[in-house]
Parts: C-alpha cells; sequence; structure tokens
C-alpha cells in the first residue's frame, strides 16, 4: 500500500536543491546539488542520488554519495564546490555527468555504467584540439550545464549565468569574463567535444528589448525538456523565485517565452509582485519537468534556516495544455501526492507550504539572515548535517506568524491539536485560507519541552488548506498538529 507524499518529499535532513528529474528504466531518479545543513556556501558536500518507483513516488531509497568532488583532477584538496549538475544517458548507454567547480567556468564530466553510479571523471567539455572552452580571460561565462540528447542523437549543452553585475575576480581564478546570458553549445556523441560555435540564445537583462522575456530574463539553471515536437528551455530568471519556460521548435532556438510555472514565493499566481508580498521566504531557484506515468511534474527547490545555503527538493504536479502552455501552479504541502492529504493523522510542519511573519516573508541573502529576520519564522532542524535522524521543525513563532498547509480533504473533524514548545502565551488561530475568520482557537501556555495543544471542532468537511496563526507574546516552536 502507498504512502502519502509530502512537500518536502525526502527526509527532512536531506539538502538537494537545483533538482534535475530523469526517469530511466521504471526509477524516477533526482540528481541535484548537495547542500549542507546551516552551510556558509552553496553546495558544500558530495553528489548524492536519490531514487523512486515510477508506480510510488511515496517510496525514494537513498542511492549514497555517487561522486566525489575530490574525484575531479583540478580538485583533488576539495576547496571548490560541485555546483547544479545535470544528467544525460548518451547514445552509448552510459549515463553522463556534468557540473561546475565553483566559479571557475570549467564544466566537468563524469560518467557510469548505470543512473546511481558510482560516477568516473570523464573529461571537460573542450574544443576540437582538447583545449577546455572559454578558458581565457574575456571569455563567456560556463555555468550551470543543462545537457540534453536529441532523438536523432544529436547532444546539446546549455549553460549560462547572467547577473546584473559580474562575478568578482577573484572567484573566478582571476580571469575577466563576460556575462552576456545563455548559451547553446552543440557536442560531439563522445559528449564532451564541441562540435560547432557556441550561439547566445537568451541575452541578459538590459539586452533582451524586443525578445518578449522583458522582466523575466535569463539568469542561470538552464535546462532542456523535449514534449512531443517542442523544445521546452526551463530557466531561473533574473526574478530568482521562478521558474519560467521558453519554447521552441528547434533545439538551437529561437525561443518563444511562455510563462512562470513556478515561484518558490507564490508571486504572481496570487497577484503579488513584491517580495514581501511572498506567501513563503524566497531566494534562488533551480529545477525542471519530468513525466511519471502520463503526469507531468516540475520540481524545484525552497530555502531553509533564514539563509539560501540549505535548500530543499519539492515538487508539483503541472499540466502541460493542448497549446503547449504550462500555467504556474502554486506551492503545496502534497506536491506528488497527487491530491489532497487525508483529513486524519499527524503532520510535520516541516512540510508548511506558506510561512509568513505579521509583516509578511521576504527574499534571503547571502549572510545574516539571523539578523534581517530575527522576529520570523524559519525551518530549522537540531543538531549538525547529517544523513539520519530527522528532525526538522518551524522555529520562532512570534505573534501574527502563520504556517498554511495545502491541502487535506477533511471528514467530519473533530479536534485539533499542535506540538509546540517555547515561551509563547496566547493562541494558536485555525483557518482555511489567509484572509477567512478563524474556524478554531487552540490556547497556548509556555512549555520548555514539546507539548500538545488541542481543541475541538464542528464537524468539518471537504477540501480545504489549514492555515496556523499564532496570536500571543513570546514565541514558539512548531514540530507538527495531529487532525482527528
Amino acid at each position: 500500500m502507498h504512502k502519502q507524499v509530502f512537500n518536502p518529499f525526502l527526509p527532512s535532513y536531506e539538502y538537494i536543491p537545483d533538482g534535475e528529474p530523469y526517469v530511466f528504466d521504471d526509477r524516477l531518479y533526482l540528481y541535484g546539488s548537495h547542500d549542507r545543513f546551516n552551510g556558509k556556501l552553496f553546495c558544500l558536500n558530495d553528489y548524492v542520488c536519490w531514487s523512486a518507483p515510477v508506480d510510488d513516488l511515496s517510496d525514494w531509497r537513498y542511492e549514497g554519495v555517487i561522486y566525489r568532488k575530490k574525484q575531479d583532477p583540478l580538485n583533488r584538496l576539495g576547496f571548490y564546490q560541485m555546483f547544479a549538475p545535470d544528467v544525460a544517458k548518451g547514445v552509448d548507454g552510459r549515463y553522463y555527468l556534468y557540473y561546475t567547480l565553483g566559479f571557475r567556468s570549467i564544466i566537468g564530466i563524469a560518467v557510469s555504467d548505470t543512473p546511481a553510479g558510482d560516477y568516473e571523471f570523464y573529461g571537460y567539455i573542450s574544443d576540437k584540439f582538447g583545449d577546455k572552452l572559454w578558458n581565457q580571460s574575456g571569455d563567456p561565462f560556463l555555468f550551470d550545464p543543462g545537457i540534453f540528447v536529441d532523438d536523432d542523437g544529436s547532444v546539446y549543452l546549455y549553460s549560462g549565468f547572467a547577473p546584473k553585475k559580474g562575478v568578482p575576480s577573484f572567484l573566478t581564478g582571476w580571469k575577466k569574463r563576460t556575462y552576456e546570458g545563455g548559451y547553446v553549445i552543440p557536442l560531439e556523441q563522445d559528449m564532451k567535444t564541441v562540435k560547432e560555435e557556441p550561439k547566445l540564445i537568451f541575452p541578459k537583462v538590459g539586452h533582451a528589448q524586443g525578445t518578449g522575456f522583458e522582466g523575466h530574463e535569463f539568469f542561470e539553471a538552464s535546462s532542456m525538456r523535449k514534449i512531443n515536437d517542442t523544445y521546452y528551455f526551463i530557466y531561473s530568471s533574473i526574478n530568482g523565485h521562478e521558474l519560467c519556460y521558453a519554447t521552441s521548435k528547434s533545439p538551437i532556438g529561437p525561443f518563444t517565452y511562455r510563462g512562470t510555472i513556478i515561484s518558490n514565493g507564490d508571486l504572481y499566481i496570487n497577484g503579488h509582485t513584491k517580495d514581501n508580498e511572498a506567501y513563503n521566504y524566497i531566494g534562488n531557484n533551480h529545477g525542471s519537468l519530468v513525466e511519471v506515468r502520463g503526469k507531468w511534474y516540475v520540481f524545484y527547490h525552497r530555502q531553509t534556516n533564514r539563509h539560501h545555503y540549505s535548500r530543499q527538493a519539492l515538487a508539483e504536479r503541472i499540466v502541460v495544455k493542448d497549446d503547449g502552455s504550462i500555467p504556474q501552479v502554486e506551492m503545496t504541502s502534497c506536491g506528488l501526492n497527487n491530491g489532497p492529504l487525508d483529513g486524519s493523522g499527524t503532520y510535520e510542519a516541516r512540510i508548511a507550504c506558506h510561512l509568513m511573519s505579521a509583516n509578511g516573508a521576504g527574499r534571503y541573502g547571502v549572510y545574516f539572515g539571523n539578523i534581517t529576520f530575527k522576529d520570523h519564522p524559519y525551518f530549522t532542524q537540531t543538531g549538525k548535517d547529517r544523513e539520519e535522524n530527522p528532525t526538522q521543525y518551524i522555529a520562532n513563532m512570534q505573534d501574527g506568524a502563520v504556517a498554511g498547509f495545502k491541502y487535506f480533504q477533511l471528514k467530519n473533524l473533530q479536534e485539533i491539536s499542535v506540538f509546540v514548545q517555547g515561551n509563547a502565551n496566547g493562541v494558536m488561530l485555525l483557518s482555511t485560507s489567509l484572509d477567512s475568520e478563524a474556524f478554531a482557537k487552540i490556547k497556548i501556555q509556555p512549555s520548555r519541552t514539546f507539548t500538545s495543544f488541542g481543541t475541538e471542532v464542528k464537524g468539518k468537511d471537504g477540501k480545504h488548506a489549514l492555515y496556523f496563526t499564532f496570536k500571543g507574546t513570546g514565541k514558539l516552536d512548531f514540530q507538527s498538529f495531529t487532525l482527528k
């Protein structure tokens, strides 16, 4: 019997952003970067892989470490992080993993006979003479490789980084770089040799007038998928929090901007556009699409711990319409569940899809989030980074803080209780939307350990969101809630 599956769908101690999902041999594999809990930089850990059978997306299996950063000959000491990877099955039947080392503008490649490795170093993206592509000062910047093998065996690499300002030269090996946008780079079938001259297909912000991408210009996170006879380029826009898509009838373009697929703050879909109007704490976003048994999903990530160095994988069901469009979808707590969660049982607070303070949410920056957001709730865990013992919860809920969960199929709901700790004194209000009146109130008292507080409810039925709003003094940590 299948279990329910939530967002995040991996164990709460796992921090995998930049997800690239693929189906190989009746299993769904998730590749991505590997953040460290409470890390001080992006992508500090080695690459790992998780997979699930296509007929049960609740049954995720840890495949272990598939590639270590010290395996790269240019990184024997492990000083450089491995940023967002991508994987493709080559025409020879082997699996190729692509990555960049820090901000060095070098794309490395590893290869394996099986989807989950172990992967072994294979080489670097190079020209026909064996020289690394764009390895000189003044060259374009290689970043976030997206690899795509077409039905006819043609191989295309997509890459690019287009910030409003460049990267400091001390991070790029003291080489000056240009940051013009997103490129397509045709490759030979050896999966590493440049076949044709790279082509700029997505100009950066400030250079995209008249392209249709205005306001959603390319930033990073190149990813390519093909649906029927149409090529879908998925990317992170200059806005950071959204995954956008563009389509073409050719893998080398031209591409037409089509819209936003997901925002990790539910911006745009809620009618809001400003950072502090987000329904969740926003930051960078990176992900892609996958079809599993006739259903399409978008994989993306969220930020935790008041910064964007500890990100976690999420997924939502999407619809690809007959005209090829993909309407923007909202963040939910039920993602891969393909429907609302049961209206009874105990649920961890970490599966909240909306989280904000009385003054809203905001955009996480690089450092000092604990100062900027000192009065805000946030997802965190006990202890250090690890691969066992999940203990994630929502910390620091103060007066007006809200945690929202979507969706539940309620059947004559009679009682709700919360499991909290802290010096909080007040009430937890329960509602089915951010702007509806509370249908229940739970009295909260100070407690030094996690304690259950509950209330009766006058029977509630139907598909509903549940919003928990704390009103009172002090602050509390929110571990779980129970529906009966």
